[in-house]
């Protein structure tokens, strides 16, 4: 969700002794769980899935840190500002999906685990179709996307980091990457996964306090939308200033979509007793309703405070949270936020670094017919890698980092939707079907989004090229399985379609 999160502005200067001071005693706590977390990984199960041993409520936390990054709590709110409600339907699926997520994937992944022995998301598309090629396609899919997005969640850490200590972007970005890294690298997924429950308990409660202080700045939710009816009413409007077709767009992509985020379904591996996963989906979705006071709240109350005049309209909609938290709040409170900003890029920048490192130690070499002995130590080498290349990526010119950021969530979906949220829900799915869209995910996502960039075509107004690719892919998906249809019970092996029937 870094869509356009911080890519080539800066922060304003936040150098304040308190913003410090918090951001010093927060890094503190990562370093501690990090060194905790190394002395529990022994096993390539444990750097992958945290050695199946989490609870409910850790795995809700960590789902919600994955899911949310920076963007709840800097793009999201310029979002708002900027065009209005029509923002809200980035987040309004959260419930839906939340729900469809644990219905459609958490159950039949944490059994799959269980049964095979499964370390990967490309590993539960593998054994559903008996296709190494197909899981070697969608590992290729997910580093891809992966390397981009860890790029643009990267150079936003450098300017937080940048905007707290004045280190300058280029030592932001390697201080960022170097924290995350070693605690990543030495302690793996169950570092990240304990750490996004730091992290994830200090979005909520930061999010609820600055809420709070959004309705006494715009004197409660009332005198906010009469202040921004009186002047804008198309802001307070159902879509806002987007449209009906982009704010249904990002409703759709977001939602089904949400199906396909390796980062957040990964960790379904994880969970310790999958009879727990009936409470999942209400938990995450009061998790996330919580953590998204703040993007709602600040975007409208600064809106509100514009058309008032107490604040000067915004040069760039990304200082909304950061202008409102200086002016508005108490220091530690501000302090506490974008400590939060950097815990949220911190937790979906390990997950990332997680699933990129399996895909080049254990899902290629799948496909391969390659047996990598040590899997521990190739996936922490793995991990060093595909850090050390989004960091590069971040640091070059700020057009060609957006690029890779924009593309990493269509990517996600189209490749992974079809092939395993319906593939672990339909026998009729086929191996060829699997194959095909997540060609077409590839394809589709990669080659419009390039031409986007070099100004040779773009949609209209409103199509994105993250709905269509998602769109195309199930389209696919289902044409193709139903033309090799006479191949789908043969390829469907005994254990899984009885994890199917569950």
């Amino acid at each position: 969700m870094m869509l356009a999160i911080l890519q080539t502005s800066e922060l304003p200067r936040l150098a304040q002794p308190t913003i410090v001071a918090v951001a010093v005693v927060y890094f503190a706590i990562v370093a501690a769980i990090g060194v905790w977390a190394t002395r529990k990984t022994r096993t390539a199960s444990d750097f992958f899935v945290a050695g199946e041993g989490i609870g409910l409520a850790a795995l809700t936390l960590a789902a919600m840190s994955a899911t949310l990054s920076g963007f709840a709590f800097i793009g999201g709110p310029g979002l708002v500002y900027a065009t209005g409600l029509g923002a809200m339907f980035l987040i309004l699926p959260a419930s839906v999906t939340s729900s469809m997520t644990s219905w459609a994937l958490a159950k039949r992944m944490r059994l799959l685990a269980e049964v095979r022995g499964l370390i990967t998301v490309p590993d539960a598309i593998g054994a559903r179709y008996r296709s190494p090629a197909a899981q070697g396609l969608s590992a290729v899919a997910i580093l891809v996307a992966v390397i981009g997005y860890m790029a643009t969640n990267i150079l936003a850490l450098g300017l937080v980091i940048d905007a707290i200590f004045g280190t300058g972007l280029t030592w932001g970005v390697w201080i960022g990457m170097a924290i995350v890294l070693g605690y990543s690298v030495a302690g793996g997924i169950l570092a990240g996964v304990y750490t996004d429950v730091f992290q994830g308990s200090l979005m909520a409660v930061a999010s609820v306090l600055v809420f709070i202080y959004t309705l006494q700045a715009g004197g409660g939710m009332e005198g906010i939308s009469r202040t921004i009816l009186s002047a804008d009413a198309a802001f307070m409007g159902p879509f806002g200033s987007m449209g009906a077709v982009a704010a249904l767009s990002l409703f759709f992509v977001f939602g089904v979509g949400s199906m396909g985020q390796p980062h957040v379904i990964h960790k379904f591996y994880m969970l310790r007793d999958p009879r727990k996963l009936k409470w999942y989906p209400l938990l995450v979705t009061l998790a996330l309703i919580v953590t998204m006071l703040l993007y709602f709240g600040v975007g409208v109350a600064v809106k509100a405070l514009v058309v008032e005049g107490r604040m000067e309209p915004l040069a760039r909609p990304d200082d909304a949270t950061p202008f409102f938290l200086l002016r508005f709040t108490p220091v530690l409170l501000a302090a506490l936020v974008f400590s939060g900003v950097a815990a949220a890029i911190m937790s979906t920048v390990n997950s990332f670094m997680n699933i990129g490192a399996a895909a080049i130690t254990h899902d290629i070499p799948v496909a391969l017919g390659i047996k990598v002995k040590n899997e521990l130590k190739w996936g922490r080498i793995s991990t060093v890698v595909v850090s050390l290349l989004a960091a590069w990526l971040a640091l070059l010119p700020g057009a060609l980092v957006a690029f890779l950021g924009i593309f990493g969530w269509g990517l996600f979906a189209s490749t992974l939707v079809p092939a395993l949220a319906i593939g672990l829900n339909w026998e009729g799915a086929t191996k060829e079907g699997a194959i095909a869209s997540i060609c077409t995910g590839l394809a589709i996502t990669l080659g419009f989004e390039t031409m986007a960039f070099f100004k040779v075509y773009s949609f209209p107004a409103g199509v994105t090229v993250s709905g269509l690719s998602l769109v195309l892919s199930i389209l696919v998906f289902f044409a193709v399985s139903w033309a090799t249809r006479d191949r789908a019970a043969a390829a469907l092996d005994a254990d899984v379609r009885l994890v199917m029937s569950v």
